[in-house]
């Protein structure tokens, strides 16, 4: 071993470089997730790290320590899989599907279909999952009533994509307060200032819009089919609301996300065996493998069959290897000197917050992947936000108001590229429709400027309600 030397700025970018070819060759071409890009990803930034003087001991304790940050929220990862199972198994997801269907009018359609996606994604924590089921259908029924598809598409893809970024259960709202450094619930609680405002707008708009649809005739067969058979494989009641009732009073309370989300589960259990009389190991067997759903109607069955604790082993790995790099990258100085370069020009917090969201559209962009786009500036900035006493609840938001929502509006993303084939609405012609997934980077950025919401490390201390 050589004594250890600084990388230059030229050779640190070599790994990114990398990265973005094997995310591309893996991703686009090769059709595969986007583990083994960032595994030999991982290698070149070590090969780089050992020509330069660092030992294996030294690259590896960096590997393991951008793993250890995030060890919190893989328990939590945990939990919300055996959650899903238990809330699916126990009539918890449907009945807030069936609810979220029931509020469907003629009058209002775009604005109830931003509330229908909403709700489900919400209860589900997955985008993709609603927009294959629920997004599919009402497709159907927009056209049916005589809206432009894109418009329709536009108000999928915004509730959709709140659900996904407010539900504890969706794994980017995990993954970016891990790459941050803060904890779940703080990051769920601090994305209200940004995303409230924005979904308010965005439900006005579509109101507005859809005053003119008012008068059509509506076919809601597709909707009608989903709710028949949800009440026929289920003993739906209000009680049911509960567990998600649950979770949100623990989410105001502070209470710590683990013991919540596990009380959250266990109450989706007893649900199970009490109303739907489902076994013990009919139960566990959901928590643990995820629920099967057997309706024979392939739209419910592709929307409640996941959940369990194996399901979420694929994220997990995902950010096992994706943080296997940045910790290398970390701990060898070549990410420091990466955003030394882009922070050159950064004065103030508002500059610091633009460049990050600018940073997660652009991984968004070149990587093709939304996991990348809140991982690597993730990486890159977190230690910016910490020298200049910003609360890293700060960092995660940003993230996920670029890194989430700009996701399904690239066509070439894998986000974009599954909703694309889903809806059948190229992600260019939904883009100027999709309000809220517009709305939200734009008003991160203005309250970065302005100063509002924009917490300090030690407004946490003095003041618990900001923590």
């Amino acid at each position: 071993m050589t004594e250890p030397r600084s990388i230059r700025l030229s050779v640190s970018l070599i790994p990114i470089i990398f990265l973005i070819f094997a995310l591309f060759i893996g991703i686009a071409i090769l059709k595969q997730p986007p583990h083994i890009a960032l595994i030999l990803s991982a290698g070149v930034a070590a090969i780089i790290a050992a020509i330069n003087g660092y030992s294996w001991k030294f690259i590896q304790e960096g590997m393991v320590q951008g793993i250890s940050l995030t060890m919190g929220s893989i328990l939590i990862l945990v939990i919300v899989g055996v959650m899903i199972g238990t809330w699916i198994i126990g009539g918890v997801v449907p009945i807030m599907i069936y609810y979220g269907l029931k509020v469907l009018s003629p009058g209002i359609f775009l604005a109830a279909t931003l509330i229908i996606c909403s709700i489900v994604a919400l209860g589900t924590g997955s985008s993709w999952s609603t927009a294959g089921t629920v997004g599919v259908a009402l497709i159907g029924v927009g056209q049916g009533l005589g809206i432009p598809v894109p418009m329709v598409a536009g108000a999928i893809i915004s509730g959709a994509y709140f659900g996904d970024k407010m539900s504890p259960m969706s794994d980017t709202t995990n993954l970016a307060p891990a790459v941050a450094g803060t904890d779940l619930f703080t990051h769920i609680r601090h994305m209200v200032y940004t995303t409230l405002p924005a979904y308010i707008l965005a439900l006005i708009i579509y109101a507005l819009l859809g005053l003119k649809f008012a008068g059509g005739n509506i076919d809601t067969e597709n909707i009608q089919l989903i709710l028949n058979t949800l009440n026929n494989n289920f003993t739906l009641h209000p009680i049911l609301m509960l567990p998600p009732v649950f979770v949100i009073i623990m989410v105001v309370k502070k209470v710590p996300p683990l013991p919540a989300l596990l009380g959250g589960a266990a109450l989706g259990g007893l649900l199970a065996a009490f109303f739907q009389s489902c076994s013990i190991t009919a139960i566990f067997d959901a928590a643990q493998n995820g629920y099967i759903s057997k309706t024979g109607v392939v739209m419910v069955d592709d929307l409640l069959s996941r959940g369990g604790l194996m399901s979420m082993m694929e994220t997990i790995s995902l950010i096992i290897c994706a943080l296997s790099f940045g910790g290398i990258m970390e701990k060898t100085g070549m990410l420091e000197v990466i955003a030394a370069a882009m922070l050159k020009r950064v004065k103030r917090n508002g500059s610091l917050i633009t460049t990050t969201i600018l940073s997660c559209i652009g991984m968004n962009v070149i990587a093709s992947d939304q996991y990348m786009a809140i991982v690597i500036p993730g990486r890159m900035y977190r230690n910016e936000f910490k020298k200049r006493g910003l609360h890293a609840k700060n960092l995660s938001r940003a993230l996920e108001d670029s890194g989430t929502m700009t996701s399904p509006l690239i066509p070439w993303n894998s986000c974009g590229a599954f909703m694309h084939g889903t809806l059948g609405v190229n992600p260019l012609l939904y883009l100027p429709y999709a309000f809220l997934n517009l709305a939200v980077p734009l008003i991160s950025i203005l309250y970065g400027y302005t100063g509002y919401s924009i917490h300090k490390i030690k407004e946490t201390i003095t003041n618990s309600d900001k923590s």
